[in-house]
C-alpha cells in the first residue's frame, strides 16, 4: 500500500508514525509546503514572549528523524497543488525549483490544518500586520517584537481575543511592550460564557493590557515609525506591529476542488473513521468537519488533541482496523498572568442557540483545603440536562486546580454521567491537593439537589432584568442573608439584609405571601436560607451562586 499524507504539524504527523508503526512494509509519503513537518504551534506565543527561549524545543519531530526512525518520505517545501480522483494521484510543486510533478497513490489522508482568518479591510497587506500560524510567522513576529522592545514606547495591537491572541498579549507584556487588546465581541474567548470571562479581564488589564471589547480594526495605515490601526469606533492607535487572531478558516480548497463534500463552513466531510466522500481518501485536522459530542450537531474544532487522536484513528482504519472517532467536546484551557480559565462541552450560548433545555450551578471552591496555607478561589459552571441530570458542559475560571476539575468533567462528559455521578466520584485527598468535597462533588451536589427540589434556584439574569425594567416587581423580596458587615461593603441594589443566623428569629419580619430570592456570597448561606423558609411555609428561592456570581454578570 501506498499512503500519501498532505499535511505534518498534528494529524498528519501522528498519522504517519502510527501508519509505520502498523505496517513495515507500507509506502509512506508526507508532503508539507513549510519546511517544518512537526512543530509545537501551541508553543509559538510562548517563543514570542521568550518563556521559551530556544526555537528548537518547537521542533516536534523533524524531516530527518521521521526519515531515519520511521523510514517516511518526507518532502517539505512542497506544495499540493491538486487531485485527480480519477487516476488517484496528487499535482505536487516544488517550492525551490519551481518543478510540478505528479504523485500516485493508493489512499490519501488530507491534512492541511486551517489558516488565520484575514478580513477584507483597507491595508491587511501590510508588512506590519501579521497572522500566526507556522514557524516562519513567529519568526517574523518575533523580528518585529525583538525590534520594538528595542525602542521607547514600543506598542503591539493584537486584533482578537480568542486563546492565541490572548496568549500572545500575555508575551508581549512579558516583553515590556505596551499592548491593546481588540475584540469585536463584548467579551473575550468567545467559546465560553460572558460572565466567566470577567476575571480574565480584570487579569489584563491590572496587567497593564489595554482590553477594547465591542471593537474592530476597520483598516490599517503604515506611518514613518509604524503603522496606525484604525477602529470601527473611530479611535486610530500607533502601533509597532498588528498581530492577527481573529480566527481561522479550514484549508479545505483542494478537497472541495476535487468534489469531496464539505459542510457549510468549509470544513471536510468525514465518516467516524476518518474517511471522506472518496473511499480512497481520508481527513484529519482542522480542515475537517466534527461531530459535537454533547449537541450532535456539525461543528468546526481547532484543537491539537482531536487533530492528534484523528490522525491515529485514521491510520487504524486505513489499515483495517475497527477504530472511530467519538465526536468532538471542545476541550480547552488559557493561562493568562495569575488567572487560569478552561471549559469542556457545550456552552450556555450553545445550548441555548441549539435550543437545548439545560439548567445551570454556580460554586465558588478553593483549589484545596481552606485550612491549608496557599488556597485560591475559583468559579465553577456546571451545565446540565433538566430531566436526566446528563452533564451537557462545564467552565472554571481561577487559578490552580482549574485544570484538574475540567479534566475530570471532560471524561464524566464522555462517559455519559449525571450530576449525581459527580456526588459520588471518588477523586485524589490530601490538603495540598483538594478537599474531602471536591469542588467537583459540590457543583455534583449543588446540581443534583435542584433536580430533587430540594434546592429550589433563580438564576441572577431574572435579578438582571429587573434592574433594566426599573427594580423588584410587586410581590418579589430580595433578601440578603450575608452578615451586616458584608452587605456594607456591596449589594444588590432594593435587597434586604437579614442574616442566616438570625433568620429564625426574624421570620416575622418577612411579608407572607411575597416570592423571596434569597442570596449570599457564593450559594451556601443563600442555600440554608431558602431550605429555613420553605419548611416555615415561605415561597423561597436561592439566587445561584450567591453575590460572586452576580459580580460576574456586573463586573
Amino acid at each position: 500500500m501506498k499512503l500519501v499524507i498532505v499535511g505534518g504539524v498534528a494529524g498528519g504527523a501522528s498519522a504517519a508514525a502510527r501508519a509505520r508503526r502498523l505496517s513495515e512494509e507500507a509506502e509512506i509519503v508526507v508532503f508539507e509546503r513549510g519546511p517544518d513537518v512537526s512543530f509545537a504551534n501551541c508553543g509559538l506565543p510562548y517563543y514570542v514572549g521568550e518563556t521559551i527561549p530556544r526555537r528548537q524545543s518547537l521542533l516536534v519531530a523533524t524531516p530527518e528523524r521521521l526519515r531515519s526512525r520511521f523510514r517516511i518520505d518526507v518532502r517539505t517545501r512542497s506544495t499540493v497543488t491538486r487531485i485527480d480522483r480519477t487516476a488517484k494521484t496528487i499535482r505536487v510543486r516544488e517550492a525551490e525549483s519551481g518543478r510540478e510533478y505528479d504523485e500516485a497513490y493508493d489512499v490519501l489522508l488530507l491534512a492541511p490544518g486551517a489558516a488565520p482568518l484575514k478580513p477584507p479591510v483597507p491595508g491587511i497587506e501590510s508588512s506590519r500586520v501579521l497572522t500566526l500560524r507556522n514557524l516562519e510567522d513567529v519568526d517574523r513576529i518575533k523580528a518585529r517584537v525583538d525590534a520594538a522592545v528595542g525602542k521607547p514606547g514600543g506598542r503591539v495591537v493584537v486584533v482578537g481575543a480568542g486563546f492565541i491572541g490572548l496568549e500572545l498579549a500575555e508575551n508581549l507584556v512579558h516583553r515590556k511592550l505596551d499592548t491593546t487588546v481588540v475584540e469585536l465581541q463584548q467579551q473575550v474567548l468567545p467559546p465560553l460564557d460572558p460572565e466567566m470571562t470577567t476575571p480574565v479581564v480584570q487579569a489584563m488589564r491590572s496587567h497593564g493590557v489595554r482590553v477594547l471589547l465591542g471593537d474592530s480594526a476597520a483598516g490599517f495605515a503604515e506611518t514613518e515609525t509604524g503603522i496606525a490601526v484604525k477602529l470601527a469606533s473611530g479611535e486610530s492607535i500607533e502601533a509597532d506591529l498588528v498581530i492577527l487572531g481573529v480566527g481561522v478558516r479550514p484549508e479545505s480548497a483542494l478537497a472541495t476542488e476535487a468534489g469531496l463534500e464539505v459542510g457549510p463552513r468549509g470544513g471536510i466531510k468525514v465518516t467516524p473513521s476518518m474517511v471522506t466522500s472518496d473511499p480512497s481518501i481520508s481527513a484529519v485536522g482542522d480542515a475537517i468537519e466534527v461531530v459535537d459530542v454533547v449537541t450532535g450537531s456539525p461543528a468546526q474544532v481547532p484543537l491539537a488533541g482531536p487533530a492528534n487522536r484523528q490522525g491515529r484513528i485514521a491510520a487504524d482504519a486505513i489499515f483495517g482496523r475497527a477504530s472511530r472517532y467519538r465526536g468532538t467536546q471542545g476541550t480547552a484551557i488559557v493561562g493568562l498572568f495569575d488567572v487560569t480559565a478552561a471549559i469542556t462541552g457545550a456552552s450556555e450560548k450553545v445550548l441555548r442557540r441549539e435550543k437545548r433545555p439545560f439548567r445551570k450551578v454556580f460554586i465558588h471552591p478553593a483549589n484545596h483545603a481552606g485550612y491549608f496555607p496557599g488556597a485560591v478561589a475559583m468559579t465553577l459552571k456546571l451545565l446540565f440536562c433538566p430531566n436526566s441530570g446528563r452533564i451537557l458542559g462545564a467552565q472554571a475560571v481561577g487559578g490552580a486546580g482549574v485544570d484538574k476539575r475540567i479534566d475530570v468533567i471532560a471524561v464524566a462528559i464522555q462517559a455519559g454521567l449525571t450530576v449525581s455521578d459527580l456526588e459520588e466520584v471518588e477523586l485524589c485527598y490530601a490538603p495540598q491537593f483538594g478537599s474531602a468535597k471536591d469542588p467537583v462533588n459540590m457543583a455534583g451536589f449543588v446540581a443534583a439537589g435542584l433536580l430533587h427540589g430540594d434546592h429550589p434556584q433563580a438564576d441572577f439574569e431574572e435579578v438582571l432584568a429587573w434592574e433594566k425594567g426599573g427594580g423588584i416587581p410587586p410581590g418579589c423580596l430580595l433578601l440578603d442573608v450575608r452578615t451586616p458587615e458584608e452587605f456594607a461593603q456591596g449589594h444588590v441594589a432594593g435587597a434586604r439584609n437579614i442574616p442566616v443566623d438570625d433568620l429564625r428569629e426574624r421570620l416575622g419580619e418577612l411579608p407572607v405571601g411575597t416570592k423571596i430570592y434569597c442570596y449570599c456570597q457564593v450559594g451556601q448561606r443563600g442555600y440554608l436560607a431558602t431550605r429555613i423558609l420553605l419548611q416555615r411555609g415561605f415561597d423561597a428561592v436561592n439566587l445561584g451562586g450567591g453575590w460572586k456570581t452576580y459580580r460576574l454578570h456586573r463586573p
